[in-house]
C-alpha cells in the first residue's frame, strides 16, 4: 500500500478510537451541551489529518539538526551522564525539560503579534471538545514542538547514545503530549482534586481558551505548577462562560491557513488583547 494511504488509514483508525472514547464521555460528563456535529467540525477533521502528517514531516529536519548539534557541541561528560541515567529519571527529566520549552513557546505565541497570527487559529474555536486539540495552523504546531524539543537536546536527553532509550524520548514526549492534548480540550466536567496541582485537566486548559475571563493564563500543557512558578496560573471554581477570540477568523481551512501570512491591510485584525501578556493585571476577587 502507498505510504501516504497507509498513514491516512492509521489516522482514520485512531480517529475512530478517539470518537468511541470521547463522544460518550462528552455526552455524559459535558461542561456545556452542544451537538457532536458542531460548527466547524468539518474544518477540524481536516486539521486532524493535516496536522497529524505535515508538522511531523517538517520537524524531521530540524530535529535531526538538533540531535547532530547536541552530539557535537555538548561536553562529553554531560552526554555520558544523561546516557547513564536509568529509564524513569531520564524520561521524567526529558518530560519536564520539554514542558518548560513548550511553556515559553506557547507564551511567546500570545505575546508576539506575528506568532499570535498563527496561534489565533487554534483559539478561534468557540466550542471546545477533544477534536479542537488539532485545530491549529501547521506552522504554529511546528514552532511549539520545536520549542519543546530544544531543551531536551540542549540537555543531551534526545540523542541516540542513551542506554535508556534517549533517542525515542522526543517521539514519546510528542506522542504523550498529543494524547493528553485531546483530553484537556475535551468537553469534560472532570476534577482531579489535589492532583490538579500536579497535572493539567480540562478545566485548567479551558481557562486558557476563555474569551471573557482573565486571558493569557495556563500555558503549560501538562504541568500546572510551571504556570505557578512563572506567575500565569489561574483555576477558578467556575468554568469559563465563553471561548474564542475578539477578532474575526475566516471560515474554511484554506482561508485560515493563508490568513496569518496575508498583508496587515488584508488581514482580519489581530486580537489586541493577546498581543502582550500582562500577568500582573487585576484579577476579579471571585477568581483569586
Amino acid at each position: 500500500m502507498d505510504p501516504i494511504l497507509l498513514n491516512l488509514l492509521k489516522l482514520a483508525i485512531w480517529l475512530v478510537i478517539l470518537v468511541v472514547i470521547f463522544v460518550p464521555l462528552e455526552y455524559f460528563f459535558a461542561v456545556s451541551s452542544h451537538k457532536p456535529l458542531r460548527k466547524g467540525i468539518g474544518a477540524d477533521l481536516c486539521y486532524y489529518f493535516l496536522n497529524s502528517l505535515l508538522p511531523a514531516a517538517i520537524l524531521s529536519i530540524p530535529a535531526a539538526i538538533l540531535a547532530w548539534t547536541a552530539q557535537h557541541i555538548l561536553p562529553a561528560k554531560m552526554l555520558e551522564f544523561t546516557a547513564s541515567l536509568p529509564m524513569w529519571p531520564h524520561a521524567l527529566l526529558g518530560f519536564v525539560a520539554s514542558e518548560v520549552g513548550y511553556y515559553w513557546g506557547h507564551r511567546w505565541s500570545h505575546q508576539v503579534p506575528f506568532l499570535w497570527r498563527f496561534h489565533s487559529v487554534h483559539h478561534s474555536a468557540e466550542e471546545l471538545d477533544f477534536l479542537v486539540n488539532t485545530r491549529a495552523h501547521p506552522l504554529d504546531m511546528v514552532f511549539s514542538r520545536t520549542c519543546a524539543l530544544v531543551p531536551m537536546y540542549v540537555l543531551g536527553l534526545g540523542g541516540p547514545t542513551s542506554a535508556s532509550g534517549g533517542s525515542l524520548l522526543p517521539v514519546l514526549v510528542t506522542l504523550v503530549g498529543t494524547l493528553w492534548g485531546f483530553f484537556i480540550h475535551a468537553n469534560l466536567k472532570w476534577s482531579f482534586g489535589p492532583l490538579e496541582w500536579l497535572v493539567s485537566t480540562p478545566k485548567f486548559h479551558h481557562w486558557h481558551h476563555t474569551k471573557t475571563g482573565p486571558i493569557d493564563r495556563n500555558f503549560s500543557s501538562t504541568f500546572p505548577w510551571l504556570d505557578r512558578i512563572f506567575g500565569t496560573h489561574i483555576l477558578p471554581k467556575e468554568w469559563p462562560e465563553s471561548y474564542g477570540i475578539d477578532s474575526e477568523m475566516p471560515e474554511g481551512v484554506l482561508n485560515q491557513l493563508i490568513h496569518p501570512i496575508m498583508p496587515k491591510d488584508a488581514q482580519v485584525a489581530v486580537n489586541p488583547a493577546h498581543s502582550e501578556v500582562e500577568v500582573v493585571e487585576a484579577i476579579p476577587e471571585s477568581v483569586k
